[in-house]
C-alpha cells in the first residue's frame, strides 16, 4: 500500500475564479437588506459580518491548499528529489510561501477596516469601507495567480506519478535505453508499458505488482540512462538516478549482449562502473538480455574477459541470461532477485539493535535426549487375553452400502433385521408393530371388550328412558309459530347490521347547514315494523343516523350573526402578529434571481457597484 496519497489534492481554481465563488458566497450566506434610517450600530454590524465572511472563506480556502499540498521536509528523501527534478523545489516552496503570506495579508486587512468600520458613521461610509476591504482583498488574490496556476499544474502532475511505496519489497530495473526492461515487467506484472523501438519509449517511472512466496512485490521500471556526467543529464535519466539513489531495493541491470540497442558493450559496462556507487549496500543482480539472438558463448573472448572483469570479480554479482521474447530465464531472474533481497533484509534486521531486545524476551526450550530405552506399554488385560489364545476375528461386518453394492438390484433394504425383541420371531408381524423399542400390545387394556358390552347397554337403557327424543316433538302449534316469525326477525335485523356497515365508510354529499338543523330538530322515533302483517318489529336507535356535532369554531354561539363578529374579531387580532412576520435582513432570500455578475458577459464602461 502506498504511503501517499497525492491523488486527493483538491483542484486549485485560478485566482478570477476564486474571487467570484468567494463573492458570490458572500452574497448569498449575508444580509443583502439594509436602509439608511436603520440604528449606525445596526448598519455598522451589517458591513462588518460582510467583509469577516468574506474573510474567513478566503482564510478556509487557503489554508486548504497550504495543508494538502506536500511539504518537501515532511515526505520520503525519495518523493522530495523526484519532486525537485519535476517541479524545482525553490519554484514550489516559494508558491506555496506566497499563499501563506497572502492568507496573512487577507487577515491583517479585514481587521484593519473592521476596526475603521466601528468608527463608521452613515450608511454611505460604511459601504465604501467595505467596498475597499473586498477590493483590497480581490488586488491580493489578483496578485498570486501565478502561483495558483502554477500549483494547479502541480497537482495534475502529482495526480499522474504512480503510487511508489518506498519502504516495501521492489525490484528495480536500470540499463541503457532499448535493452529490454519494459518487456521483463510486462512479463513478470500485469502492468502495460509502451514497448517501442526506438529509445526513450519510457520517460517516466512505471511500477507493476507481482507476488512470490505469498508476498507482493512491486517493481519499478525507470527510462533509459546514458553515460554521462551527472550535471548533464536531463530530467528523464534524473528520474531513474533518485530511484536508485534513495529506494531500498535490489536493483537488476539489463545489458542487451546482442548490442541492437545501438550501444556496445563496453558502453554498458562503463556505466554500470559509472553509477555502481548509487546501489552501494544494495543486492545486485545483472541479466543478460536478447539471448535469443546471440548466446552467452558466442561473444568474442575480449567481451567475456570485460564481462568478467565488470561483474564477476564482486561474489556479490550474480549474472543471469535470459531472454524477453522467449521469456527463457525470466523467471530464474525473478526469483533469484527476490531471494536475494528477502536475505539482504534478514541481514540487515539482524544487524540493527531491536534483535537483540527481542531475542532477550525469547525462549528457546530444547529438550534433553533420554539414554533409557523406552518399553512400549501395553495393558494388563491385552497380555491376559493373549496368554489364554484369544485371536482377533478378521470378519468386519457389512455395512448395508456393502450388501447394496454386492447384491445390485437384487438388495431390498430391511429397517426390521436388527430389532432388539424378547421374541425374535415377531420381528417381521404387522400387528403388534414395535414403536420406539415398545411393543404396542403391551399399552392395550385386556379388558376392552367387556367395557364395550356394558357400555353399549348404559345407552340402551337411555334410549328406552327417553334422554335423547328432540324437543320439537313437545311444541304445540302456537309456539312453533312463534318461533318462526322469531326466526324472520333475526334474519331481518342481520340484513339492516349488513346494510349499516356498507354505507358507513361510503364518502356522503355535504349537506348544508339548513339541512342539518332541521335533522337536528326532527326528533326520532323508534321505527317499528311488521314482519307477515302480524308481529311488529321495533328497530333499535343505534341504527339511525348519528346527530352531526357542530364544529369547533361555531359551538357556544347562539346563530350565524354571532359567528360573522367572532371571525371578525378573529382577522382583527392577526393582524398585529402578522406585521411582525415580514421578512427581515437575516433572511435567507435572493432578491435577483439571476445574479449579474454571474449570468452576464462583458461589461461596458462604467461604474460596477453592483457588490
Amino acid at each position: 500500500m502506498a504511503s501517499y496519497n497525492f491523488k486527493s489534492i483538491t483542484v486549485v481554481p485560478p485566482a478570477k475564479e476564486l474571487i467570484d465563488i468567494i463573492l458570490s458566497k458572500t452574497q448569498r450566506k449575508t444580509p443583502t437588506i439594509i436602509h439608511k434610517h436603520y440604528q449606525i450600530s445596526r448598519i455598522r454590524s451589517f458591513y462588518m459580518r460582510k467583509v469577516k465572511f468574506t474573510e474567513s472563506n478566503l482564510n478556509e480556502k487557503l489554508t486548504g491548499i497550504l495543508a494538502e499540498f506536500p511539504k518537501i521536509e515532511d515526505i520520503h528523501p525519495f518523493y522530495a528529489d523526484l519532486m525537485n527534478i519535476l517541479y524545482d523545489k525553490d519554484h514550489y516552496k516559494l508558491a506555496l510561501g506566497q499563499i501563506n503570506m497572502a492568507k496573512h495579508l487577507i487577515g491583517n486587512v479585514a481587521k484593519d477596516y473592521n476596526r475603521l468600520l466601528k468608527f463608521g458613521d452613515s450608511l454611505y461610509r460604511c459601504k465604501q469601507l467595505k467596498r475597499a476591504a473586498l477590493g483590497r482583498m480581490c488586488t491580493i488574490m489578483k496578485r498570486q495567480n501565478s502561483s495558483l496556476l502554477y500549483l494547479e499544474q502541480v497537482r495534475q502532475h502529482l495526480g499522474r506519478l504512480p503510487s511508489i511505496d518506498p519502504n516495501t519489497r521492489t525490484l528495480l530495473l536500470f540499463g541503457f535505453p532499448n535493452v529490454g526492461k519494459s518487456s521483463f515487467v510486462n512479463n513478470i506484472t500485469r502492468a502495460n508499458v509502451e514497448v517501442q523501438p526506438y529509445a526513450f519509449t519510457t520517460k517516466s517511472l512505471y511500477v507493476g505488482h507481482t507476488d512470490y512466496q505469498y508476498l507482493r512485490w512491486q517493481v519499478i521500471d525507470t527510462p533509459g540512462i546514458l553515460d554521462k556526467p551527472l550535471e548533464d543529464r536531463n530530467t528523464i535519466e534524473m528520474q531513474a538516478i533518485t530511484a536508485l539513489a534513495h529506494l531500498r531495493a535490489c536493483v537488476v541491470c539489463v545489458l542487451d549482449i546482442s548490442e541492437q540497442c545501438g550501444y556496445s558493450l563496453q558502453q554498458q559496462c562503463d556505466l554500470f562502473n559509472n553509477i555502481k556507487p548509487l546501489f552501494a549496500n544494495k543486492p545486485l543482480i545483472v541479466a543478460l538480455n536478447k539471448i535469443d539472438t546471440r548466446r552467452p558463448e558466442d561473444l568474442s573472448q575480449q567481451e567475456k574477459d570485460l564481462l568478467e572483469e565488470t561483474f564477476k570479480k564482486d561474489a556479490n554479482v550474480l549474472v543471469i541470461p535470459m531472454s524477453t521474447l522467449t521469456k527463457e530465464g525470466v523467471s530464474e531472474v525473478q526469483n533469484t532477485a527476490c531471494d536475494a533481497l528477502l536475505a539482504h533484509r534478514i541481514e540487515q534486521k539482524m544487524a540493527g539493535n531491536k534483535v537483540d531486545n527481542i531475542l532477550n524476551r525469547l525462549h528457546v526450550a530444547v529438550p534433553k535426549a533420554s539414554q533409557e530405552i523406552r518399553q512400549p506399554h501395553i495393558p494388563e488385560g491385552v497380555l491376559a487375553r493373549r496368554a489364554a489364545g484369544y485371536v482377533k476375528p478378521d470378519t468386519i461386518r457389512k455395512l448395508e452400502r456393502d450388501l447394496e453394492e454386492e447384491l445390485g438390484d437384487d438388495y431390498i433394504l430391511d429397517l426390521k433385521k436388527h430389532y432388539d425383541l424378547p421374541n425374535p420371531d415377531d420381528m417381521y408381524d404387522d400387528i403388534p408393530e414395535v414403536w420406539e423399542g415398545h411393543n404396542i400390545a403391551d399399552f392395550v387394556d385386556p379388558d376392552i371388550v367387556q367395557k364395550l358390552e356394558e357400555l353399549e347397554k348404559e345407552e340402551a337403557m337411555l334410549e328406552e328412558a327417553g334422554v335423547y327424543e328432540s324437543e320439537d316433538e313437545n311444541l304445540t302449534e302456537e309456539q312453533m309459530e312463534i318461533r318462526e316469525k322469531a326466526g324472520l326477525i333475526r334474519k331481518e335485523k342481520a340484513i339492516i347490521r349488513h346494510k349499516h356497515r356498507l354505507n358507513k365508510h361510503r364518502n356522503r354529499t355535504p349537506m348544508s347547514e339548513r339541512v342539518i338543523r332541521k335533522k337536528q330538530g326532527v326528533k326520532r322515533a323508534r321505527s317499528v315494523s311488521t314482519v307477515s302483517g302480524d308481529i311488529p318489529m321495533e328497530v333499535d336507535s343505534k341504527f339511525q343516523t348519528k346527530k352531526i356535532k357542530p364544529g369547533r369554531d361555531v359551538s357556544g354561539l347562539r346563530d350565524e350573526k354571532q359567528v360573522k363578529a367572532v371571525k371578525v374579531l378573529k382577522k382583527r387580532s392577526q393582524i398585529k402578529m402578522n406585521q411582525f412576520g415580514r421578512a427581515g435582513e437575516a433572511d435567507r432570500h435572493i432578491a435577483a434571481k439571476l445574479p449579474k455578475h454571474l449570468f452576464s458577459g462583458k461589461r461596458g464602461a462604467g461604474k460596477t457597484q453592483r457588490r
